[in-house]
């Protein structure tokens, strides 16, 4: 793929999100940290951000010297509670991170009010969402830049892959220096794997195959023969020798071909969504009840179950495609929190929904049939208990 439809690729995106600028990294986390630096985040700044997230998402801002705040969530959208927000602003706060989490968009009318009384800007991290609306506006469109991520589980995907958008000029030439004077290209090794893992992928991978692919993948990344989506070094809040990388032109041909097919995809996502709706209605299971002003196109669909760790366990030896978002507060569970700064009751909300919440599929290749079989299987652990 020639460097001319690599950029078409960025435009094409860009225009699709409402924004006028795009900039591909390898992965989203990179996208993040492009924007960060070209927002000046330092040393000593704060970034506010929700204390249900992945501890990726928390690296960029720690590799820059900069403190993550945490703020507990909303327990129906899993979004940033933006009644907590204005008890964490400083003089040091730089940043607010709106996440929409599993595809809810967050309550951007009132985190944009605090903010901009406030003087702090917003950005949105769309990696779990790619379509949803907030009172018929697209998200992506609300902060000063925006990121998004095509890794494996996400509303598409290049295998791996990240985006940066902004309709700032200003910014988007601060971000574009930070990719051009200081991004490396990938290796071919690494991307000849990638495109290996890709076909592995398109082949292999079903609901009823997806926990021993997952098992299997895993195995492989920790000895170095897969490309997984993180590695052990991003487990520490030290900056990886090969962190800041460009998109390859394999992950932009993909992207390219992905975003003409990503209005069947949400099409598709809404549908499954509308399913679990009237499967858990059926057996009485409670479920959040979204305000009719958004429109979500859901990555992943979260329910709370009554024992996480016994639904985990049994789906993988009964084929049932079950997803594990977010193990802990700062996703996955074998982050060292402390060394991140979050301490236990920090956020009580995100920390019970960790341990209580599993996620349903919702992508191109689960069905109708896919998502009767998998609330067949839950309603057999139950419901997490009522509050």
């Amino acid at each position: 793929m020639t460097d001319i439809e690599q950029t078409a690729y960025e435009h094409a995106f860009a225009r699709y999100v409402g924004a006028s600028h795009g900039f591909a990294f390898w992965k989203a986390r990179v996208a993040l940290y492009a924007i960060l630096r070209g927002l000046g985040i330092g040393e000593g700044d704060e970034v506010i951000l929700p204390g249900y997230t992945c501890v990726m998402d928390v690296n960029p801002i720690v590799y820059l010297g900069a403190r993550p705040v945490y703020v507990d969530i909303d327990p129906v959208t899993y979004n940033l509670d933006p009644a907590l927000i204005e008890a964490t602003l400083t003089a040091r706060t730089k940043l607010v991170i709106a996440q929409h989490t599993y595809g809810y968009p967050c309550d951007m009318d009132a985190i944009l009010a605090i903010a901009e009384a406030h003087d702090v800007p917003v950005i949105e991290d769309c990696c779990l969402t790619l379509g949803s609306r907030y009172k018929n506006k697209p998200v992506g469109s609300f902060g000063v830049a925006s990121y998004y991520s095509f890794q494996w589980n996400k509303p598409y995907t290049s295998g791996l892959g990240g985006m940066a958008t902004t309709r700032d000029p200003e910014l988007a030439a601060r971000i574009l220096a930070v990719r051009d004077e200081h991004a490396v290209a990938p290796g071919r090794v690494e991307v000849a794997v990638l495109a290996c893992q890709l076909a592995a992928y398109r082949t292999l991978v079903y609901p009823r195959t997806t926990a021993l692919a997952q098992t299997i993948f895993r195995w492989l990344t920790k000895r170095g023969a897969a490309v997984g989506s993180s590695s052990t070094a991003e487990y520490a809040p030290n900056m990886p020798d090969d962190f800041l990388k460009r998109m390859s032109a394999l992950q932009a041909s993909v992207g390219l071909r992905q975003l003409g097919r990503l209005d069947h995809y949400a099409a598709h996502r809404r549908s499954m969504r509308q399913t679990y709706d009237a499967l858990l209605d059926a057996i009485d299971w409670p479920r959040p009840r979204v305000p009719d002003h958004l429109d979500c196109v859901m990555v992943r669909y979260p329910v709370r179950v009554a024992d996480k760790t016994r639904a985990l366990a049994d789906a993988a030896r009964h084929f049932v495609e079950l997803g594990s978002w977010f193990e802990c507060p700062l996703h996955p569970i074998e982050t060292p929190l402390e060394d991140y700064g979050y301490r236990i009751g920090m956020c009580p909300e995100a920390e019970r929904a960790s341990r209580e919440v599993v996620n349903l599929p919702l992508h191109p290749r689960a069905n109708v049939a896919v998502a009767r079989r998998t609330v067949d299987f839950i309603s057999r652990i139950g419901p997490a208990r009522a509050r």
